[in-house]
């Protein structure tokens, strides 16, 4: 118990001190997480529109792999990453290796099966509503996936916010690719576990209760910013 509030009082004392340190890891986290999740809905978001509207004969084999990979283990993610760009890997050259461009493709590829699956469901039920009307109106394949994605975009946001949450407290992949190097790829997560690994637990949780803050933070302003939640709407 004492941790806990040894943690509380450190973490206020940190953030209204504007402490250089945790400014610094707090912004890295964001850019990595935030960098990542907009790729990966740039990438998934469509794919999964465009598996609720397109029939083709392995359809359900590729929703069904889909929906398997977002299980898929983030240090496996990671080792598979820093293979590829390891100096003996195929884009080894780029020297991508321990940069916070190495943790967000990482982090594009354990988040964007998580998006892609979770707007197929939603983009699904819509496709089924808007079936008949959209046929109708002759519309092409892209017309349809920009209408549904436009009126199904509250939802779709539910899906980019589950990649937000998953990514922010994202530790094992982007300590493989990233290295926790101070003052370059350490971010929230692996300051956690570097700080709880060094026995220093108040820190740890300090660090711990502001990673919780900013998630709590970005999800609150991007609801207010996009309406999601509006007074007399049930």
């Amino acid at each position: 118990m004492n941790e806990i509030l040894s943690g509380l009082l450190q973490a206020g004392q940190m953030i209204l001190t504007l402490d250089p340190d945790l400014i610094e890891i707090s912004l890295r986290s964001l850019q990595v997480t935030l960098s990542a999740v907009f790729v990966a809905s740039l990438i998934g978001l469509p794919l999964g529109c465009w598996l609720a509207v397109r029939r083709f004969r392995f359809r359900r084999i590729v929703i069904a792999m889909l929906n398997a990979l977002m299980g898929l283990p983030p240090v496996v993610v990671g080792l598979i990453v820093y293979i590829l760009l390891s100096r003996s890997g195929p884009f080894g050259v780029f020297g991508l290796l321990f940069t916070p461009t190495a943790m967000i493709i990482a982090q594009v590829v354990i988040l964007t099966p998580l998006i892609a699956s979770i707007s197929h469901q939603a983009i699904r039920d819509l496709w089924a509503e808007y079936h008949d009307l959209l046929i109708s109106l002759n519309t092409t394949r892209r017309q349809r996936i920009l209408t549904l994605l436009w009126d199904g975009r509250r939802a779709l946001l539910t899906a980019s916010l589950a990649g937000f949450g998953r990514g922010i407290g994202e530790v094992g992949a982007i300590m493989i690719v990233g290295g926790n190097i101070d003052h370059a790829t350490r971010v929230l997560t692996t300051a956690i576990s570097l700080e709880t690994g060094k026995g220093n637990f108040a820190l740890a949780l300090a660090l711990g209760f502001v990673l919780i803050g900013l998630a709590v933070a970005v999800n609150l302003v991007i609801h207010m910013l996009s309406r999601t939640e509006v007074s007399g709407r049930w």
